[in-house]
């Protein structure tokens, strides 16, 4: 079994310990994860089976629709600002993760880059990661 998965935000009022491998690591390049970021994309590790997530301390919610159309759910903390994972309405079993949260951000490795249809010219992928132009067939 491998070590979980542990973060949280900056100052560390909210702390997340994520039992399991993550199904999918991906750069998404949506103009909502542009605007989150301050850059180019986010980072992202998407855990099945909430049950194995266990989190301490209290996120505020922000509801909104994706380049999908779907709503999703970012949660950051109250204090710092910090964005730290996402939740969506229509796959309720997911839990995905900031990169830049993970106390060992060495840990991500992408598998992905989605809606590179939206890609900015100063933010280059790694041309070796496939790209899709939105998400990947599933």
């Amino acid at each position: 079994m491998t070590e979980p998965y542990t973060g949280g935000c900056a100052c560390g009022a909210i702390r997340y310990e994520i039992i399991g491998e993550p199904m999918f690591m991906n750069d998404c390049r949506c103009r909502d994860c542009q605007r989150k970021s301050g850059t180019g994309h986010g980072s992202y590790l998407t855990f099945a089976g909430r049950s194995r997530v266990s989190i301490d301390g209290q996120a505020t919610h922000w509801d909104l629709a994706g380049d999908s159309g779907n709503v999703k759910t970012r949660a950051f903390c109250p204090t710092c600002g910090c964005p730290v994972y996402m939740t969506f309405k229509a796959m309720p079993s997911l839990f995905t993760v900031h990169a830049a949260s993970l106390d060992d951000p060495g840990r991500y490795q992408p598998q992905a880059v989605t809606y590179a249809v939206r890609t900015l010219p100063w933010d280059m992928a790694d041309p070796a990661v496939p790209a899709f132009e939105k998400m990947p067939p599933r």
